[in-house]
């Protein structure tokens, strides 16, 4: 085989080789694009649509826990896009869990400190019930993984007309009670009790009306709970060690001047004890040179 051939077919099998790696990646950037296609799509639902033609009311509701590359970042993705459509955040709990920390010392004065940790945030969204769709698939580009989500979409139509018709009727009763107390009400008893009959009307319509307009507040505001997490991070850190108590102990010669100037001390305090007691000291010589005297006579 001669130099020429021996060179074409070296490029021949470099060519080659290159092809395959370019068809590697355009696969492998093919099958990333679709995973994120199938996250998103897998998130979506037509349970967060709003059908405008109709005349029904949903609550809808969402529940989603997914993994992110960053949790931080995402967590600014999301908030972002529940501000830009209209919605508000009524919830957020960014925290790192640790999960391990070793110490390994490195030398006398520094300690290798590596953590493993774990970020997560739960995140509660509210936002407008015709956005919801459009929100679930802004978040959706943030999916890394995705471990499930729970879409409800609850009929409340029937309810909500339970409780305007239960309105109309405690008016209707409120009015007549009202006519009543006006027109023949006329003993105490009587007026006091029609009093708490109508004040009780009125609790129920209160109460009626109310339970109406958190669920119309419900209805035009979908919930997005999100439960997002990373993979598990490390971190390492060079500390300083803590220095020993000895390393402050002074050296011998210091301790042994310490001790002398203690014991001087004691020697002061022991001369001044003595010179304190000089009273008795006279008191016992007096008694000494009488009791001599005595025995002379």
């Amino acid at each position: 085989m001669n130099k020429n051939t021996k060179i074409v077919l070296t490029l021949l099998a470099l060519g080659l080789v290159l092809s395959c790696k370019e068809s590697a990646s355009k696969e492998n950037a093919a099958y990333m694009e679709e995973a994120a296609t199938d996250s998103t799509s897998a998130f979506s639902s037509s349970a967060a649509v709003e059908n405008k033609n109709s005349n029904r009311k949903f609550v809808r509701t969402a529940d989603v826990k997914f993994k992110v590359k960053n949790v931080a970042k995402s967590t600014y993705v999301i908030e972002d896009a529940t501000t830009k459509f209209g919605g508000f955040v009524t919830y957020t709990n960014l925290q790192s869990n640790i999960h391990s920390e070793d110490r390994t010392k490195v030398s006398q004065d520094s300690t290798l400190v590596t953590t493993k940790y774990k970020v997560d945030n739960n995140i509660t969204i509210r936002v407008p019930n015709t956005k919801m769709d459009t929100v679930i698939k802004t978040i959706a580009k943030q999916i890394h993984f995705l471990d499930y989500r729970i879409i409800k979409a609850d009929d409340v139509s029937l309810q909500m007309l339970s409780n305007e018709l239960a309105q109309k009727r405690s008016n209707s009763s409120e009015k007549r009670l009202e006519n009543a107390i006006d027109s023949k009400g006329k003993k105490l008893n009587q007026v006091v009790k029609a009093e708490e009959n109508l004040d009780t009307k009125k609790k129920q319509n209160d109460a009626s009306k109310l339970q109406n307009l958190s669920l119309q507040d419900q209805v035009n505001f979908s919930t997005l709970t999100l439960n997002i997490y990373q993979d598990e991070s490390i971190k390492q850190e060079m500390v300083a060690n803590e220095k020993s108590i000895n390393a402050y102990r002074p050296n011998i010669g210091l301790q042994i001047w310490d001790s002398i100037k203690t014991g001087w001390f004691m020697l002061e305090h022991i001369i001044s004890f003595v010179v304190v007691l000089w009273p008795f000291a006279l008191i016992g010589f007096l008694g000494f040179l009488g009791y001599k005297k005595f025995l002379k006579k």
